[in-house]
């Protein structure tokens, strides 16, 4: 597997990181290996990742059937419905527009977390990049979808808070708690992650049979709740973004 994942890496690096080499260097960003840029499988790993999902979301679509549900069908409902589900629980009305995007962080965040269970590969969400990507892309997403509830001037009202007079001493506060956000999704992730990935490779060093499998059976654990963790802050955000307060 980690041969595959080596030879796909270096395929990325021949035919598309390094051909983009040169017109990165004209936006000031250099890299220290101008000919292998990607230095590790994580970008590979992200890649499968998104394939296999677009993959089993096709085969979902295809074989969508009333009478007579599949396997892969049950299997992304029972996803959707959670999800949905925890959706309501928080934002409540005009939540079913944001399931689609939570579901995607949630199946993406699972999938990256438990390929650091194969032996060889690190967890794609134990690099630091991985986490601020998708906690940038969260934070642009309910800031999108706050202004397109409150309008921009509406959205920009709230961070005034409640008291006028109150303005100026709320709205940088307010600015810099919300770009905290971005920290500290990074932050949880990541470092949960880099953890559990640091405690298994230890004990598998010094206890090669038997005890590993528990610290293995923590990482599942781990991995699960914090793809949890992610989609659930991820609603609390929108939720906080898309009220309109009257």
């Amino acid at each position: 597997m980690l041969s595959l994942l080596t030879a796909l890496t270096h395929l990325l690096n021949v035919y598309f990181a390094a051909p983009l080499v040169p017109f990165l260097t004209r936006l000031g960003i250099h890299f220290s290996h101008p000919h292998a840029p990607l230095r590790d499988n994580t970008l590979t790993l992200e890649l499968i990742i998104m394939f296999g999902l677009l993959f089993f979301f096709v085969i979902a679509r295809a074989t969508l059937s009333v009478e007579k549900p599949g396997t892969v069908q049950g299997v992304f409902e029972l996803v959707n419905d959670f999800v949905g589900s925890q959706g309501e629980a928080i934002i409540g009305h005009g939540y079913e527009p944001h399931v689609a995007y939570a579901t995607l962080i949630l199946l993406f965040v699972v999938c990256c977390n438990l390929f650091g269970l194969l032996p060889g590969i690190e967890t794609p969400t134990a690099n630091p990049v991985v986490p601020l990507a998708l906690a940038l892309l969260t934070f642009i997403y309910y800031n999108w979808n706050g202004v397109r509830a409150q309008g921009p001037v509406g959205y920009v009202k709230h961070f005034a808070g409640p008291i006028w007079w109150l303005t100026p001493l709320m709205f940088p506060i307010e600015i810099i708690s919300h770009l905290a956000r971005i920290m500290s999704l990074t932050i949880r992730l990541y470092a949960n992650m880099f953890a559990s990935d640091l405690l298994t490779l230890v004990f598998f060093s010094m206890i090669p049979i038997g005890v590993p499998v528990v610290f293995l059976g923590l990482h599942f654990g781990v991995a699960l709740i914090q793809a949890y963790v992610f989609m659930l802050l991820t609603f609390i955000y929108l939720s906080m973004a898309v009220t309109v307060e009257h």
